[in-house]
C-alpha cells in the first residue's frame, strides 16, 4: 500500500506542478491590444496586482513540489539516505505544514485574481470603473482557462496534503493520543 501512495503522490505533484506552471504562463504571458478612442490600448497581467502575485506564488508553489518531488524520487532510489524514526517524526510535521501553506496560498493568490477578473467582466459603475472582458475578449479568456487550471491545481494540492497528513498520522499508535508506535526489529 506504502507503494501506491508514493506512487499516487507523485503523480499528484507532478500533476500540480505541470497546472501551476500552466497557470503562471497563461497568465504571464496574457495581453492583448486594442485601438481604442484612437490610440492603442494594452490589457497585460501586470496590470492587475493580484495577477501579478498570481504568477510568482504559481511559480513559487510549483518549485516547492518539484523540490518535494525530486526529494522522494532520490529517497526511493535510495541516493540519499533516510532518517530513522524520531527524525522522520518532525520531517513529516514539517512536510504537512509545508503543504498546508502550500495549498492555502496558492488558494488566495487564484482567488484575489478571480476576484480581479470578476470586476474586470463585470465593472463597478458605483466606483466608475467599467466592464473590460467586452474590449479584450481573448484576453478575458485565457484569464479564465488560468484561473481553471489554478483552481484545479489547488485541489490536487489538497489532495498531497490528504495524503501527507496520513504518512504523518500513520506514526501514531491509535490506541494512545500522540504517542509514537513502537519501533520493531
Amino acid at each position: 500500500m506504502k507503494y501506491h501512495m508514493e506512487n499516487t503522490e507523485a503523480f499528484l505533484r507532478l500533476s500540480s506542478v505541470i497546472l501551476l506552471v500552466l497557470t503562471a504562463l497563461l497568465v504571464g504571458l496574457d495581453h492583448q491590444t486594442k485601438f481604442v478612442f484612437f490610440t492603442y490600448r494594452k490589457a497585460s497581467f501586470d496590470q492587475v496586482n493580484a495577477l501579478l502575485v498570481l504568477v510568482y506564488v504559481d511559480a513559487v508553489v510549483a518549485g516547492y513540489n518539484l523540490v518535494r518531488l525530486f526529494g522522494k524520487c532520490s529517497m526511493s532510489a535510495g541516493l540519499v539516505k533516510q532518517n530513522p524514526q524520531g527524525s522522520s517524526v518532525y520531517l513529516a510535521w514539517l512536510s504537512l505544514l509545508l503543504d498546508q501553506i502550500a495549498v492555502y496560498v496558492a488558494f488566495g493568490a487564484n482567488s484575489a485574481a478571480f476576484q480581479a477578473s470578476l470586476i474586470a467582466l463585470t465593472g463597478i459603475s458605483e466606483f466608475q470603473w467599467m466592464k473590460l472582458c467586452n474590449k479584450y475578449s481573448r484576453f478575458c479568456f485565457q484569464m479564465g482557462g488560468a484561473l481553471s487550471c489554478g483552481y484545479l491545481a489547488c485541489l490536487l494540492l489538497i489532495f498531497i496534503s490528504f495524503i501527507t497528513a496520513f504518512n504523518l498520522f500513520r506514526l501514531y499508535s491509535p490506541k494512545k493520543l500522540f504517542l509514537l508506535k513502537s519501533i520493531s526489529g
